[in-house]
């Protein structure tokens, strides 16, 4: 994860720390919930920043997502392959 955690929060200016997220993608007919995603995340505020290279291997598990057909995936950002 190489973005800056010396940089403050966007939204309420605390601090920023690594950490994990739950990402969410919905689709036509189906939705992906993958958990233990790393991301930067404000210990104040919440929110959070995923880096290029996950955000990359998020898409990808959600093309696999859509070409399965099912409606609902829910998975650990760990345990799929990209």
């Amino acid at each position: 994860m190489s973005q800056n955690l010396k940089a403050k929060c966007a939204i309420c200016g605390g601090k920023r720390k690594n950490g994990m997220t739950t990402f969410t993608a919905e689709f036509g007919s189906g939705i992906v919930v993958i958990r233990d995603v790393p991301a930067i995340v404000c210990s104040q505020c919440g929110e959070d920043w995923i880096a290029d290279d996950v955000a990359e291997r998020l898409e990808n598990i959600v093309k696999q997502a859509k070409k399965s057909g099912r409606q609902v995936e829910v998975s650990t950002f760990g345990t799929k392959a990209s």
